[in-house]
């Protein structure tokens, strides 16, 4: 018991340093966390990301799931994305946050996706950086390319496309796209068929972001962020559909009128106090680079926890604490609001019917349930999604609505993602 003790204090002692050092560190945001895309761009208008996904190091043999993460050698990946608003021109972000050496990018297009990895005709479009087609991305840093004239409409599916004319090294990517990329051999960037595209994968590599650009921000206009795990990301919707809740979001503000843009930081198994193989950074370390460094941000809505409680933090074994958890989500909130960004706090979803051995215990339920009422009643947050009590089975609401449960007791099906994005409160962003 002392020892647990005196590890539950380290532990709690070292997050709430790096929470200090979150907030004190946003006045001097390097690369790393503010992409360069990030920073105004005067030539045209005003910048505002409509698409976005968080990226983790190369993690070839996902859990069981082969991918592409090991890098490219002479290979062309188009990637079809669906953005959220539109705009009069577009520009995309490079990543290589993870690499460990420069990554040489020999050119890149874009243009509006058909079917399968084809390109609608008269879309096709040249990406340049710094007026060149080719660009040098620094180990560790992201990249924006120049303007593209191409306007961008609300919800429309874009294609980008990479070619790599030399070994690139372990690759930067998100694993669970829920989406699918292609992959040709030799340099097919002005391809408008999809006939060379042969291979195919359901992760994202490399393009991190979209960004388009429009009049000045107005008091309703800028960017939604959904900052969590897999949830969030996505798990256990349908493939292809772009059903993930940050989607049914953006569908709704679309139908409303509204010009806010949405974009999805989330990453399964991801957790706000321990970072992972294969499940990113936690938290409060990638929270500057996925939600403050996305361009035109206005909002977030955090989504976490869930995994710290199923999956542990810490070191020794030793479960987390519920005020660990706060603590974090406090870390979070005044990183946010150091930059003006309003703050929402989605409380944890249920989770006793999850299927995984020991991913659900007595103790962790405690622990969901105070963060949960710290969450709606301390008013730390500027705005509070109650999903929870969305999302709860009636009859038992430590466990999720048969009507919502994907399958595995924890993820949400389609029509829980539209319920999540249904129970967000569109004034409140």
């Amino acid at each position: 018991m002392r020892f647990e003790s005196e590890e539950l204090m380290r532990m709690t002692m070292a997050l709430r340093a790096a929470g200090a050092a979150l907030v004190a560190s946003l006045a001097t945001m390097s690369m790393t966390a503010a992409p360069a895309a990030a920073r105004p761009d005067h030539s045209v208008s005003h910048w505002t990301g409509t698409w976005s996904t968080s990226m983790i190091a190369a993690f070839p043999d996902f859990f069981g799931t082969p991918n592409w993460s090991g890098g490219f050698d002479n290979h062309s990946v188009r990637q079809p994305v669906r953005v959220s608003r539109g705009g009069s021109a577009l520009r995309i972000r490079v990543s290589n946050v993870y690499g460990t050496t420069p990554l040489r990018l020999t050119g890149a297009s874009i243009g509006r996706a058909g079917d399968g990895a084809s390109i609608r005709p008269g879309s096709l479009r040249v990406v340049t950086f710094g007026g060149r087609r080719s660009a040098v991305v620094p180990a560790g840093r992201q990249l924006g390319s120049d303007p593209v004239a191409l306007r961008v409409d609300p919800l429309e599916r874009l294609a980008v496309t990479l070619y790599f004319a030399a070994p690139t090294g372990p690759a930067t990517f998100h694993p669970q796209a829920l989406a699918t990329s292609y992959r040709a051999a030799g340099d097919h960037l002005r391809d408008r068929s999809g006939d060379a595209y042969t291979e195919t994968s359901q992760s994202w590599y490399y393009v991190s972001g979209v960004d388009v650009a429009g009049p000045q921000p107005r008091r309703d206009s800028g960017v939604v962020v959904a900052f969590g795990d897999s949830i969030t990301d996505g798990s256990f919707s349908t493939p292809d559909a772009n059903n993930r809740y940050p989607d049914e979001l953006a569908e709704r503000l679309v139908a409303a009128g509204r010009r806010l843009g949405v974009v999805n930081a989330g990453i399964g198994g991801n957790r706000i106090l321990t970072d992972a193989d294969g499940f990113g950074e936690r938290a409060t370390a990638r929270f500057g680079r996925d939600v403050l460094g996305q361009p035109g941000v206005r909002t977030v809505i955090v989504l976490e926890g869930i995994n710290d409680i199923g999956l542990g933090a810490g070191t020794g074994g030793v479960p987390v604490t519920a005020q660990q958890l706060i603590d974090g989500h406090r870390a979070l909130i005044r990183a946010a609001h150091a930059r003006g960004v309003r703050a929402v706090g989605a409380t944890i979803l249920p989770f006793a019917g999850v299927i995984y051995p020991g991913y659900y215990t007595e103790r962790g339920e405690a622990v969901r349930d105070a963060v949960n009422d710290w969450i709606r009643t301390s008013g730390e947050y500027d705005v509070v999604a109650d999903l929870d009590r969305a999302l709860a089975d009636p009859a038992d609401p430590d466990r999720l609505s048969p009507a919502f449960d994907g399958g595995d007791g924890l993820h949400p099906n389609d029509a829980g993602m539209r319920a999540m994005a249904e129970t967000i409160d569109l004034g409140s962003l």
